[in-house]
């Protein structure tokens, strides 16, 4: 692709650069709230209210609104016992809700709605904006958001699946994405009988993959000595490159495709993982891996 199209390949390592970036890029504090638990729980509730470049904003205002939470915790701080959940929406989605009260309000209130939900709580409908953007420390609330080993949401019933990142080309270093989209429905907070939140299924209960048809040649010299391993993968349920995710050691390969496909293949021979290549030919929708036999030690 670097030969034959220089500019689409310039472009998709642009646009790759850009999602590596995004996916990177720490959440920041944005707006903190201090709801009041119902029952027989005494100790305060802050929500940390985030913004988070990794989180999709909605691609219509008509579409789910994705949102990602972190682990609800209890901390003994000088006042003493509060617990803080952190939640993170795109920037875009709370420059909006800067832009238009009424639109900041529903999105507190369906904040509210989905910690209740998702963490079995009933909370007053009063709450208060605090003075500070953040209850507790910066590094900390990254922390949790980065742990999260539950299912990121977004606001709607249609929910879809976020893909893994793009992969580079020619850098075949995985990325290890786990958390999954949740939507938050944007409804009428009257519509009490409507669920506001639904989850989708759970990263816990994969689909079973299917293993993809593949071809595995070993090419050798003049002497008849290895000197490379040619690999190609046929991937019919596969559009783009970005699906997939490749890993390459000196002596395994493995892809995966969310959803779709998976392989484990042990190579004949050692390779030199930094100098394999790959290619996707989209036409086909066949993945070509060149993997140079790696030279023996002196």
């Amino acid at each position: 692709m670097a030969e034959n199209e220089p500019r689409a390949y310039r472009r998709l390592l642009l646009q790759q650069r850009a999602e590596a970036e995004r996916f990177y890029s720490p959440a920041e504090p944005h707006l903190c709230l201090r709801a009041r638990p119902a029952g027989a729980v005494k100790e305060p509730l802050f929500i940390n209210i985030c913004s988070w470049k990794r989180v999709p904003a909605p691609k219509a205002p008509t579409d789910p609104t994705p949102v990602s939470a972190g682990l609800l915790e209890e901390v003994s701080g000088e006042g003493g016992l509060y617990s803080v959940i952190d939640i993170a929406y795109n920037p875009d989605v709370l420059q909006r809700g800067e832009e238009n009260p009424e639109k900041r309000e529903h999105l507190i209130h369906l904040t509210l709605k989905f910690v209740e939900e998702q963490y079995n709580l009933i909370l007053s409908d009063l709450y208060t904006t605090e003075s500070f953007k953040l209850k507790g420390s910066l590094e900390t609330m990254q922390q949790r958001l980065r742990g999260r080993q539950m299912p990121t949401l977004n606001l709607s019933q249609n929910t879809k699946k976020e893909l893994t990142l793009d992969r580079l080309l020619h850098t075949m270093e995985a990325e290890d994405c786990r958390n999954a989209p949740v939507l938050l429905k944007e409804e009428s907070i009257t519509e009490s009988k409507v669920h506001l939140i639904e989850e989708i299924t759970s990263t816990e209960m994969p689909e079973k993959l299917s293993t993809p048809i593949y071809k595995l040649i070993t090419v050798k010299d003049a002497n008849s000595k290895p000197f490379k391993i040619e690999l190609q993968i046929e991937l019919p349920k596969v559009s783009s490159v970005s699906e997939c995710d490749l890993r390459i050691s000196k002596d395994d390969v493995i892809i995966e495709v969310p959803e779709k496909y998976k392989l484990q293949l042990e190579l004949p021979e050692f390779v030199d993982e930094e100098a394999a290549t790959a290619v996707f030919n989209k036409g086909k929708r066949v993945l070509f891996i060149t993997l140079p036999v790696a030279k023996p030690d002196p």
